[in-house]
């Protein structure tokens, strides 16, 4: 749609870089402000999400040159040219999580705490990127008449980006009232933004026309997205066993 926005002298400013940005601060100023409430230090949080924004993006491109290795394999320079968009939530997730668990764990912080102020930032911060997914062209759904029209692909598309931004949003809401609202189990809130967010992303995988199907009429974003939901429902009931609101 729009991938550039501007030119500065050599300096290209691309939309997809630009909302990503956007998405990490985003999310790490209103973390850091409920963290703060809470009495940690902005300054901590901030450390924390340098190293989850890090290694979150390293597994998102990880994950994502892995699914078309066929292609980076023939042009390994493209790698490294993120403004063309390539990320992959779930890789994202998978090593954002796992670097803040060793960050959280190293600095004996209370780690559901932080988790639980993050939840509903996080899907903020991923409906915010999403914008950048739809000015960028890629993460593109299947035809359709009266469908968005992407000059890039040259047809009217299934707007899968704005379906994924939109779910998001709705995502965060729902966190931020049960946020506010209080008396949730340590860690409940974290667990939820993981179905949710999984379950937004199965649905509009069937709209989506880059990802190849596999077995049963899914693709491997779905069958993962699944595994994140069993793997929280399954946290869930650990947490309900062993704590109790408050």
């Amino acid at each position: 749609m729009f991938p550039v926005i501007c030119h500065i002298g050599p300096f290209t400013l691309y939309a997809y870089g630009l909302m990503l940005a956007l998405a990490v601060m985003v999310a790490s100023f209103f973390t850091a402000r409920e963290l703060a409430r809470q009495g940690m230090t902005r300054t901590a949080v901030y450390d924390l999400a340098f190293w989850v924004v890090l290694w979150g993006l390293l597994g998102a491109r990880l994950f994502y040159v892995l699914l078309n290795f066929d292609y980076y394999r023939a042009f390994p320079l493209e790698i490294f040219m993120l403004q063309k968009g390539g990320l992959a939530w779930q890789g994202s997730l998978a090593a954002g999580i796992l670097a803040g668990v060793v960050f959280i764990r190293r600095n004996r912080w209370p780690l559901w705490t932080i988790l639980d102020a993050a939840a509903p930032f996080l899907a903020l911060g991923h409906a915010i990127g999403r914008i950048g997914c739809f000015l960028n062209g890629c993460c593109y759904g299947k035809p359709v008449a009266w469908g968005i029209y992407f000059p890039v692909w040259g047809q009217h598309l299934h707007p899968t980006q704005l379906y994924m931004s939109l779910g998001e949003c709705i995502v965060f809401l729902i966190l931020l009232v049960l946020q506010k609202r209080g008396g949730q189990p340590r860690g409940r809130l974290f667990v939820l933004y993981l179905v949710l967010s999984s379950a937004e992303r199965f649905v509009v995988e069937f709209f989506r026309a880059d990802h190849v199907v596999l077995w049963g009429g899914l693709s491997l974003f779905q069958y993962v997205c699944a595994l994140i939901m069993l793997t929280a429902i399954f946290l869930n009931a650990r947490l309900g066993a062993k704590q109790v609101p408050g």
